[in-house]
């Protein structure tokens, strides 16, 4: 293949661009796997302005060496290497990062981090700035890769991350988030409530969906109609949409991608409550009109919102809060009214819903490749610890049983 070259005939490098209103361009990509662009006026002044970019970057390479490099660095390092994340999951990444770390704890010098300012960092983020154990999981599962990377190239003798979440844990008398899931009761509640209630039973199929299928909000949102066989019934779960802010253009985007994990991709059983569901919805959007939201490409999508658009993560949490809120005042009067203890429902995320599939699931079923294939699980350590979670009650069923079939004693 012949090399470009310019009106002058001088061959172009790679990334070197003429362009048409007569001014030369070299596109590069950052350590945050941004691409940026350097503009002139003419070859001599792009390729010079190329080589103090070079420079500046082996500058930063010596720094880095002689062990002299901040958090930061390290961390900007880190983030290029990854090249297989997607886009979402790069962002917020990205966003924990800076948003955390990178003004102030990011600015140290990485080869004087000791693991007592790990932690000191740690329960400084908890009981200072009030996060929660989640969210500094998730900074921790940046900060130690980070350390690592820097273990891996003698810039350090060993990271000062390892553990800490432990001690944090000890210290702060926390454990990591556990995610607990509805009761049979709260589940029954929640349902029941949507669907009589004249504001929220349009919610109704979505939460239906949820509860019996145990897909991921992002999954649910971009189920499309071609992904349902009503003869069958059975749903295949090949995609999810993921909102997040991009870095180039600034704003709110949504993307198309495979599921979370390999193990994503799957098909699951149709319930027949979940079957009611989704002939329910297709009905209503036979008389009012279907989604027409055109993502990548793809359309044809099941859920919307009343714009017609799909849903995103943020307005589904935000209509939860809402119903349990408005259950919660109304529960608390009637309980009054009757004279017995009001059923409450507590405050959580969609996410949640899953967790209570997943748990209603494992109380039926002891197949544990069974309910890892239908869950999308990647790892049979996720499934196992939400099956030992669920079986806690039935073996203290099992027990108050033998304790009355067993009259040896």
């Amino acid at each position: 293949m012949a090399n470009r070259k310019d009106p002058r005939g001088r061959t172009l490098k790679s990334g070197e661009v003429y362009r048409k209103d007569g001014r030369y361009v070299y596109t590069y990509t950052n350590p945050l796997g941004q691409r940026k662009y350097i503009y002139a006026n003419d070859l001599v002044s792009l390729r010079r302005k190329e080589q103090e970019l070079l420079k500046a970057q082996l500058d930063g390479l010596d720094v880095y060496t002689a062990g002299n490099a901040s958090i930061n660095f390290v961390f900007d390092r880190y983030i290029s290497l990854k090249q297989h994340l997607k886009d979402s999951t790069r962002s917020g990444y990205i966003y924990t990062y800076n948003h955390f770390v990178r003004k102030d704890f990011g600015k140290k010098k990485i080869a004087d981090i000791k693991y007592s300012d790990v932690v000191q960092y740690y329960l400084y983020l908890l009981k200072d700035k009030n996060i929660a154990l989640g969210t500094l999981d998730s900074i921790h599962c940046l900060l130690h890769p980070t350390f690592e990377l820097a273990v891996r190239d003698d810039i350090i003798r060993k990271n000062p991350a390892t553990g800490a979440m432990k001690e944090v844990n000890r210290k702060s008398g926390k454990n990591r988030g556990i995610r607990h899931a509805l009761t049979i009761e709260q589940q029954r509640a929640f349902m029941n409530y949507i669907a009589n209630s004249p504001v929220y039973y349009h919610w109704w199929p979505l939460f239906t969906f949820l509860l019996g299928t145990g897909c991921r909000i992002g999954e649910a949102i971009a189920l499309r109609w071609d992904d349902l066989d009503f003869e069958n019934k059975m749903i295949t779960i090949n995609h999810s949409i993921a909102n997040y802010k991009s870095a180039e253009k600034n704003k709110c985007v949504s993307t198309l991608s495979t599921p979370k994990t390999e193990a994503g991709v799957r098909t699951i059983p149709m319930l027949d409550v979940v079957y009611d569901a989704l002939k329910l919805e297709e009905e209503d959007q036979q008389e009012n009109g279907f989604n027409e939201t055109v993502i990548d490409g793809v359309s044809g999508f099941v859920f919307q919102n009343r714009f017609g658009n799909i849903l995103n993560q943020q307005a589904v949490n935000s209509a939860i809060k809402r119903i349990v809120i408005n259950y919660n005042n109304e529960e608390e009067i009637t309980a009054a009214r009757e004279k017995r203890n009001p059923l409450i429902l507590p405050y959580f995320s969609c996410h949640i819903l899953r967790h209570t599939f997943a748990t209603r699931l494992c109380e039926q079923e002891t197949n544990l490749k069974v309910i890892q294939s239908i869950m999308g699980h990647r790892n049979i350590e996720t499934t196992m610890d939400i099956y030992a979670e669920a079986t806690d009650k039935k073996k203290k069923e099992s027990f108050e049983n033998l304790s009355v079939k067993l009259d040896v004693f």
